[in-house]
């Protein structure tokens, strides 16, 4: 992997000594048209290929010429060159047992931060379609996996490209231990223990309405059985007991299956007509809160602008208090992917009659229940 002018591409090493003629066919980075040459060594030795990450902790050390700047990635376990200029010649060496268990953690660590604030937005079907992509998650490393890559999923006549809006930004929430595969364990409240990236559609799935009359209590869409009977807000809304369970059936399970985690989220779920919103008025307020089972649901006011605008109260946020990297990073995919804009439902109650939803110029405001507006749920895999 080489990283130069801020652009990854990939090609084959192409090893290089400084007293013979090249003796492999030399990688070509096609956006610079430059030659990367390399020479490997382990332990001072010459070796024609990277040694695997797993015979070892290895102690890595990256020299370049033309004052290049070379790194080893650690979490990709690949070669990173900044800085790129032409006929670059780098030698990395590797040193058996170079380094302990916690600084070797200590790397991982910081190359999830690195993904986790680096917008890179690149094509990662090949990865959904090979399965690696999974095996990337489950290893906590994210190997190549960056904050704005996508996937292209084309299922039951539904084509969708689908964002990495973060990554583990949901560990240790909950009020029980869940691991990978849905696995509830116990009521310990550590929460979520499994390595995750948090996935949103680029646009909306379709449209629907939050209730079919205009308010945000108890709704007469929901009936016996559903998990939202006899409730308000959120919880009790059309939303999100019909509406996100076909969104479940035909988008997200035909297109990650037993890889969508089943989490544990704190949503609003009693609404008070008399309540004052947060700003003072007695518009009506939502007004508690439990835990539910969850797949998908849809964001907070929080998940994307980093801040409440009108959501009635604290009730409406929950564990969905922090902002996903996706929209910080790459703001205007707030209200647009491509150019095209759109709006759509946050899960946030606005008062008695209005839910919170964005506009397609970007701003967030208020709509009676009853409107026909966008589908953006958020789900987790692994």
């Amino acid at each position: 992997m080489f990283w130069g002018g801020g652009i990854l591409v990939y090609r084959t090493y192409a090893l290089y000594q400084e007293e013979k003629e090249y003796n492999v066919i030399k990688g070509i980075v096609p956006d610079f048209g430059y030659d990367v040459k390399l020479a490997i060594k382990l332990d001072e030795k010459e070796v024609d290929k990277v040694p695997d990450r797993g015979n070892g902790l290895f102690k890595t050390n990256v020299t370049c010429n033309n004052k290049v700047i070379g790194s080893w990635d650690y979490n990709a376990w690949n070669l990173r060159i900044d800085n790129l200029k032409k006929d670059t010649k780098c030698t990395i060496e590797f040193k058996t047992n170079g380094i302990s268990k916690e600084q070797y953690d200590e790397y991982i660590s910081e190359g999830v931060s690195l993904r986790r604030n680096t917008y890179r937005g690149k094509d990662i079907t090949d990865y959904y379609n090979n399965e690696s992509l999974y095996e990337m998650i489950e290893s906590c490393r994210f190997d190549d996996i960056y904050v704005g890559d996508y996937i292209t999923t084309d299922k039951n006549s539904h084509k969708v490209t689908w964002l990495i809006a973060d990554l583990n930004n949901y560990l240790h929430t909950g009020d029980q231990d869940v691991h990978s595969k849905n696995g509830y364990l116990d009521k310990a409240g550590g929460g979520l223990m499994t390595c995750h990236a948090t996935i949103i559609p680029a646009t909306t799935l379709g449209t629907s309405k939050m209730n079919t009359k205009d308010t945000t209590g108890i709704s007469d869409d929901v009936t016996k059985g559903m998990i939202g009977y006899g409730k308000g807000a959120y919880v009790g809304s059309y939303m999100r007991n019909v509406t996100l369970q076909r969104v479940l059936t035909d988008y997200i399970t035909p297109a990650f299956d037993e890889h969508v985690i089943k989490t544990r989220n704190l949503l609003a779920d009693g609404m008070d007509s008399s309540r004052s919103n947060q700003y003072g008025t007695t518009d009506g307020a939502s007004s508690s809160w439990n835990w539910y089972d969850s797949e998908l649901d849809l964001m907070s006011e929080v998940n994307v602008f980093g801040t409440t605008v009108w959501s009635s109260s604290g009730y409406d946020i929950g564990i969905d208090n922090r902002q996903y990297a996706i929209f910080s990073l790459k703001p205007e995919f707030i209200n647009s992917y491509n150019g095209i804009c759109f709006w759509w439902w946050l899960k946030a109650v606005g008062h008695n009659c209005h839910f919170v939803r964005i506009r397609g110029n970007g701003a967030p405001y208020t709509d009676g229940a009853s409107y026909e507006v966008g589908v953006r749920p958020r789900f987790l895999i692994d």
